[in-house]
């Protein structure tokens, strides 16, 4: 059974910077798809990023030259860095692992998904 765990969340000024951290267990990690969604108050999840097992990276058009994803195989955890943070960025954000099918920006696609952890950008 995989496990998710999400930390590094909080609150952040506009301009500001946070990093997620996702560390995972109980899979072959460097073999899978890791994304990070998020989810606001009142609306749908939206994809944030991915990082597939060969090292692609994808990002949403809303967040691109502001956050990096990144993964560490060794210690089975990705990792999102998000700069020039903006109150419209304010939302739980959860990792996911995916198996190779599928596309890394649809939500269902993914298998397993972490707890969340809360995001929030102040004006």
């Amino acid at each position: 059974q995989v496990q998710l765990v999400e930390s590094g969340g909080g609150l952040a000024q506009a301009g500001g910077s946070l990093r997620l951290s996702c560390a995972a267990s109980g899979h072959t990690f460097s073999s899978y798809d890791m994304g990070w969604f998020r989810q606001a108050p009142g609306k749908e999840r939206e994809f944030v990023a991915a990082v597939r097992w060969s090292g692609d990276i994808y990002y949403a058009d809303s967040v691109k030259g502001r956050f990096t994803i990144s993964r560490d195989n060794a210690k089975n955890t990705v990792y999102l860095l998000m700069n020039s943070l903006k109150p419209e960025d304010t939302a739980v954000y959860y990792c996911a692992l995916k198996y190779y099918s599928g596309s890394v920006y649809v939500g269902s696609d993914y298998a397993y998904w972490g707890q969340g952890t809360q995001v929030t950008v102040s004006s």
